[in-house]
């Protein structure tokens, strides 16, 4: 091998270790635009918004467009990078919102079965309006 190929080479070494330190460099930079509060609470940095907000929408058919119409306080490039996560971890990313889900739905339950002091207290309220409607009528 002569030295202009053996130049040639380690060129392209270096160039292709460039490529995989860039390819690193770009999901270390995704992952800049969320918080990971814990396994269960994603968020985008900055916001109380969580990835499941937009992710939500996008699922439906939303264009990145349309959901910064729903969440002002962003911008594009958060959605997009949102969205970007979301392919880059479709499985794990599907099975956190499954999770979420889950877990929220948990919380209303236990809510509806024991609801606070103040919600019993509207909802008399609420019945005994009713009551005297019907009573006036």
């Amino acid at each position: 091998m002569n030295q202009a190929s053996a130049g040639s080479n380690l060129g392209t070494v270096s160039l292709l270790e460039w490529q995989v330190v860039e390819l690193e460099t770009e999901q270390m930079q995704l992952e800049d635009y969320f918080e990971f509060l814990s396994p269960e609470d994603i968020r985008i940095k900055g916001h109380r918004i969580g990835i499941d907000n937009v992710l939500d929408y996008y699922l439906q058919g939303y264009t990145p467009e349309q959901i910064l119409e729903h969440y002002p306080s962003l911008n594009l490039e958060k959605i997009h990078a949102t969205i970007t996560y979301y392919w880059h971890n479709q499985a794990a990313i599907d099975a956190y919102m499954k999770q979420l889900n889950i877990w929220r739905e948990q919380r209303y339950q236990e809510w509806a079965a024991n609801p606070p002091a103040q919600v019993q207290r509207l909802k008399t309220l609420r019945d005994q309006r009713a009551r005297e409607q019907r009573n006036i009528q």
